[in-house]
């Protein structure tokens, strides 16, 4: 079932859901806003992946391979491992879920930064991957999971080393800073680089990577010195849907700090910021 909802605002959008009698959404804790009295709210660690319900034990105790004991601690097992997961990602440990009782029921979900939200609707054929802290809610058939970039992508892309993958089918909302573009790469000569910070999503297919900027000349220190992009940038090539943001958490920050008269960043930017992260 397609979870109804409706994105309003401008600046900082929400997310109104409407849920049918006995439909469940979850979000990250700390996306909630507001809910009718008629919808339940729950908090547990376990992502929908990890079962949600109570484990069922059947006569005596066990009900097969999944009852019982056993089912129960492979299901802690699984728990904890989903727990550690996001914990090593720096996500939020716990999920809250909204179930409507006793008629239609509404919930109000929002992200954290001044920005836009979207709507993605997954049919079971293709993952999609966000940036770190994107994911705002999702009903509970579509599974939320961390995926790790490897090797030199994550040492070197900061924002890349973590994402947020999402399967299953029915609809995920994710949120961003600043205003939102949609391209494909495959319209641009199959590849794009962006600056790390302004990749929010893409679909399963788009393979993301990051290059350094420049090679070891006069021109690749110009650009990460003075460019203000520091070494690196995002790659992005395939055939499939990008979604990037204007505004990156690393501008606003120095944006921030410049008015409040603590901007340590001086005229050149890039390489020689001595802001952190």
């Amino acid at each position: 079932m397609t979870l109804q909802q409706e994105i309003v605002g401008n600046a900082m959008q929400m997310a109104v859901v409407s849920l049918q009698p006995g439909q469940t959404a979850y979000c990250e804790a700390g996306k909630f806003l507001f809910k009718t009295a008629n919808v339940t709210m729950e908090t547990r660690l376990s992502g929908p992946s990890g079962g949600g319900a109570q484990p069922q034990a059947g006569a005596g105790g066990a009900s097969g391979a999944g009852g019982g004991m056993g089912g129960m601690l492979r299901q802690a097992m699984g728990t904890a491992m989903q727990v550690g997961q996001r914990a090593l990602a720096g996500e939020s440990l716990a999920f809250q879920y909204f179930t409507s009782t006793g008629g239609e029921g509404t919930v109000g979900f929002a992200g954290v930064l001044p920005g836009e939200m979207r709507a993605l609707e997954l049919d079971g054929t293709r993952a999609w991957f966000a940036e770190k802290d994107a994911f705002v809610a999702a009903e509970s058939t579509v599974e939320f999971g961390i995926a790790f970039q490897g090797g030199r992508t994550g040492r070197s892309g900061g924002e890349g080393f973590v994402l947020e993958k999402f399967t299953g089918r029915g609809t995920v909302i994710i949120a961003g800073a600043g205003n939102f573009i949609d391209l494909n790469p495959a319209d641009f000569g199959g590849r794009v680089d962006v600056d790390t910070g302004c990749v929010v999503a893409f679909e399963e297919g788009i393979q993301y990577g990051v290059q350094r900027v420049g090679g070891l000349n006069r021109q690749g220190v110009m650009n990460a010195v003075f460019g203000g992009e520091g070494l690196s940038l995002a790659t992005l090539e395939g055939n499939g849907r990008v979604i990037l943001q204007s505004l990156t958490i690393e501008s606003l920050a120095n944006a921030l700090r410049k008015a409040q008269g603590g901007d340590k960043q001086g005229p050149t930017g890039g390489l020689f910021s001595t802001n952190a992260g």
